[in-house]
């Protein structure tokens, strides 16, 4: 028996798709993500927050290292980097040993923002894992980034550890 065929007990039972529990679990968690930014009255989104926290982490990353890192291609990345720029959260300067590239930096209210907004996303985790226990969790998270980091990633982003 294949496992194609173990994993369905149908042609179209899609119920039983990683994929379908997948898109679940990204609606819910950024609905959580989302429930608690509103709570704290901060108008920031789950992407928005992994660039902060990523350029935070690694001061004078570049835009395409900062894409690769939290899995976003690069028209996204430019969005979402325009957008905190324009919030004032971060700084984009022009990169002194490759003038093509551009290095991102924390500003003070980016800073100030992730000390803020972190008890949220804490509570966002907790409410997204809220029906398993602390093993489960990390189960979870284990599959995940086998799942994300699996050579045959067609995702066309790819996600650094």
């Amino acid at each position: 028996m294949s496992r194609n065929v173990a994993m369905h007990s149908s042609r179209y039972d899609y119920d039983n798709k990683p994929g379908h529990f997948a898109r679940r679990f990204q609606q819910h968690a950024t609905a959580a993500f989302q429930t608690e930014m509103e709570k704290l009255g901060m108008d920031v989104t789950p992407v928005q927050y992994a660039a902060l926290a990523a350029i935070a982490a690694k001061p004078r990353i570049d835009q395409a290292t900062l894409a690769s890192a939290i899995a976003c291609d690069r028209a996204t990345i430019n969005g979402v980097v325009d957008r905190l720029e324009r919030k004032g959260l971060i700084e984009r300067q022009i990169c002194m040993a490759d003038r093509r590239s551009r290095e991102l930096t924390i500003a003070d209210a980016g800073s100030t923002m992730l000390d803020k907004i972190e008890p949220g996303v804490e509570a966002a985790q907790a409410l997204m894992t809220s029906g398993l226990t602390e093993r489960e969790v990390v189960q979870l998270l284990r599959l995940l980034r086998k799942a994300v980091q699996h050579p045959d990633d067609r995702s066309h982003v790819s996600l650094r550890a």
